[in-house]
């Protein structure tokens, strides 16, 4: 676990950077010089082409964790296993690029009625696809290659500044709203392109390959596996975006950029995750390759503890502060009206972030064709949730539809998890974490509050950090974060002490 925990922190500490950089743009920026339907326009554009380059990478992310173990050998260049991963995403975008070209009029009707405005820069999304595709993939490959550091700088610190030099261009009217999105396509261009050069840098990477190395049998668990994939995140990505889109099409863009406002409160929740996850993936496949269920079950447990502990912690944190940031950040009486559907999403990224790391060990196990026996259903229920809980609690109707969808996802994935690969993730530290939560929050409610939001936002946030990080040392939920904690505690004693 050592080298998850330095790596993990590493990649922390990026992503926070960026998440701060992040909440300034979308909190102050965003929020003055946008209008809730650009935002709305921005983000529809950017979940489609989402969509669709999960769909067009053909499984190629995910099935580089699975595989890189069977091709990983640095004398032979890894037997060609980088063109693999380039050639997969093109064949894949050549396919769905023109299909979703060609579907322009069906998924016009979605939006015609109350977001037209998206028709207008329909096409912008064609190139997006192509750069979200390779993007992932790139990502993927450093993953695999255990370096996570510069692909979290790309995609939390420099796409973010890059974004920010476009709105602020936006906002002071040196470019009209066909260069907003112009730019918003652009920048993933551009990272994407960043990204290839780090990984030409610093990964093995050649065009060079033998088809006899891939044998008729791997060949075909590949072919297999890439296809359940394919289906899976056909599944997956649809109801992920399912709640923005019927936003978009049943209330407008206008609700959408307000639903995106709290949503993205909501999403800080998972950052951490994306560290720890993203560096205990080779680790569990390569211990699932050989058949080590009981070393993969470990990390399992750390995993989903380390992540409900920071991100139960945040979630406690902002919803503490909810109305000081809607009282702080500008034009914050137009997006209270998220206040709910940041705690309902936030709900569901606790929930995913606790159990999220179960579904990787199903799709790295020879029973990651379980999870197409629901994907489906849980889609259908993810549709008639909203359809009927959007007309009557609008934005924060479609975000108790997600955390729906999400309890039943995510409780029956645990459940394949538990009957097929006998993981586990609970502790006695997951129901200590349990015990926390609930008496910060209790302690929430009866701290004073100040009429001034800034000062009421640091005071009790100071309060609910050190209660909770004694209750949290004083009950050993984890013994590497009592670790970190005593080193810490070391290192400020040493500097007092000179």
């Amino acid at each position: 676990m050592g080298i998850v925990i330095r790596q993990s922190i590493k990649g922390t500490i990026i992503t926070y950077i960026g998440a701060f950089i992040g909440f300034l743009t979308t909190m102050f920026v965003i929020t003055e010089f946008l209008s809730p339907e650009d935002i709305g326009l921005t983000k529809v554009i950017l979940e489609v082409g989402t969509m669709f380059a999960v769909i067009a990478q053909l499984g190629t992310s995910s099935s580089a964790m699975r595989f890189f173990p069977y091709f990983k050998d640095e004398k032979k260049k890894h037997n060609g296993f980088f063109f693999y991963m380039l050639l997969t995403p093109f064949v894949g975008c050549l396919l769905f690029i023109p299909l979703y070209i060609f579907l322009k009029e069906p998924i016009s009707l979605l939006f015609t009625e109350n977001s037209s405005l998206f028709i207008s820069y329909y096409y912008w999304v064609a190139p997006l696809i192509f750069f979200l595709a390779y993007l992932s993939v790139f990502e993927a490959y450093s993953n695999v290659n255990m370096r996570i550091v510069m692909p979290r700088f790309n995609r939390e610190i420099l796409i973010r500044l890059c974004l920010l030099f476009v709105y602020l261009l936006y906002g002071y009217h040196f470019i009209s709203r066909n260069g907003l999105v112009t730019g918003y396509v652009i920048t993933y261009g551009i990272v994407m392109l960043c990204l290839l050069v780090y990984v030409f840098k610093t990964s093995i990477t050649t065009l060079r390959h033998n088809m006899a190395y891939v044998s008729r049998p791997l060949r075909k668990d590949i072919l297999r596996y890439s296809l359940y994939l394919i289906i899976g995140a056909l599944g997956s990505t649809v109801l992920g975006k399912l709640d923005l889109f019927m936003i978009s099409s049943q209330l407008g863009l206008s609700y959408a950029g307000i639903f995106t406002i709290a949503f993205y409160m909501a999403a800080v929740i998972e950052i951490p995750s994306r560290s720890i996850s993203a560096i205990s993936a080779p680790i569990a496949a390569e211990a699932l390759k050989k058949g080590h269920f009981e070393i993969a079950n470990v990390l399992y447990k750390k995993v989903s503890l380390h992540q409900l502990l920071i991100g139960g912690f945040i979630f406690i944190l902002l919803w503490a502060n909810i109305d000081n940031i809607f009282a702080i950040i500008p034009n914050g009486a137009v997006y209270a009206e998220g206040k709910w559907v940041m705690f309902f999403i936030g709900l569901a990224k606790l929930i995913e972030v606790t159990l999220n790391f179960g579904g990787m060990l199903i799709n790295f196990s020879r029973y990651y064709y379980w999870s197409l026996y629901f994907v489906f259903f849980i889609i259908g229920i993810g549709i008639a949730t909203n359809y009927l809980l959007i007309p009557v609690w609008g934005i924060a109707g479609a975000a108790l539809a997600t955390t729906i969808s999400c309890v039943l996802s995510c409780g029956v994935q645990q459940w394949i998890v538990l009957k097929k690969v006998k993981g586990n993730p609970y502790s006695s530290g997951t129901l200590k974490l349990i015990v926390i939560f609930l008496l910060l929050t209790g302690i929430n409610y009866v701290l004073f509050k100040f009429d001034n939001p800034w000062i009421d936002g640091i005071s009790r946030s100071v309060v609910l950090t050190l209660v909770g990080a004694g209750l949290l040392y004083a009950l050993k939920v984890s013994e590497d974060m009592n670790n970190l904690m005593c080193a810490g505690l070391n290192k400020v004693k040493g500097l007092f002490g000179r």
